[in-house]
């Protein structure tokens, strides 16, 4: 990028730029928030990532710019970088920008380094928080990261950082009751070792969600030891959510969406299953 964008003024009388650091969701169209939504409509430049609902892109105004900034694992075409540069250029230039990222910009998704970058250029901005894939993904397959009896907390943690030097705990990670893994498909056999070498049993449940929330969702189910083997059988890929903990067991009994838009929890009329004594809601 040019330096002389670091230094561009808007024309006498514009009105003052902004950026919107804004979260899309999970990856369905309709789980943004009212409040991105709206700020979507009236951009007049939109930063986009990869992993956000391409139907979102219909909602931006015809002589917008649109401008996709987002990334593949091992494949980074616009650096973190530039898509700073992007961002002030833009603002400085007196353009209400918003910038779209996947999920909620400020779990795992680099949205603090951005507002950090306005912050030390001296432009305003505002953090829209969106709706988590570490939270919606689980619950789109019937699984609940809490759940009375069986776990009273969780942790989400990125995959990228398996490895010894990175800093991560795995030794705490391994006593959390629910854990959420992001961005893990590609090191799930490092990230299950380090997690068994840390004390996990190996017959804890474990799900894998591709695409959820999207009618392309797949899961696959394994005990955790088993849960490699049981991803590279069904060829399971990026993007997906990674849980592991006693509440996977309840993906059975409480999954309700399904591909193709068939949602059976959505209908007025469902079978009734048996619940377990442990698990009932109102035990006599």
């Amino acid at each position: 990028m040019s330096g002389k964008w670091m230094s561009l003024k808007p024309a006498p009388g514009a009105p003052p730029g902004k950026a919107y650091i804004v979260g899309a969701g999970p990856g369905r169209k309709d789980l943004i928030t009212v409040r991105g939504l709206e700020l979507l409509r009236r951009a007049d430049v939109v930063l986009y990532d990869r992993l956000v609902a391409p139907e979102l892109l219909d909602e931006v105004r015809l002589d917008a710019e649109r401008i996709p900034v987002g990334k593949q694992p091992g494949h980074h075409p616009v650096d973190q970088a530039t898509i700073h540069r992007l961002l002030i250029h833009h603002v400085r230039a007196g353009k209400q920008v918003v910038r779209l990222k996947g999920g909620d910009p400020m779990v795992l998704g680099r949205g603090g380094e951005e507002a950090l970058a306005l912050r030390l250029a001296g432009l305003p901005y505002e953090i829209v928080p969106g709706v988590s894939s570490a939270l919606a993904v689980p619950a789109y397959a019937g699984v609940p990261l809490t759940h009375r009896g069986l776990a009273t907390g969780f942790a989400v943690v990125t995959g990228h950082e398996c490895v010894t030097s990175s800093g991560t705990d795995w030794e705490a990670l391994a006593r959390i009751p629910t854990l959420v893994i992001l961005m893990g498909v590609r090191r799930i056999p490092a990230i299950v070792e380090r997690l068994l070498a840390a004390g996990r049993a190996p017959d804890t449940p474990a799900i894998a969600i591709q695409e959820g929330t999207t009618e392309a969702q797949r899961v696959v189910r394994a005990p955790l030891a088993e849960l490699p083997l049981a991803m590279r059988a069904a060829d399971l890929r990026s993007p997906a959510v990674i849980v592991v903990g006693p509440v996977v067991g309840l993906h059975e009994l409480l999954g309700w969406f399904g591909p193709a838009g068939h949602a059976p929890g959505l209908h007025t009329s469902v079978e009734v299953a048996h619940v377990p004594a442990a698990l009932d809601p109102d035990p006599a």
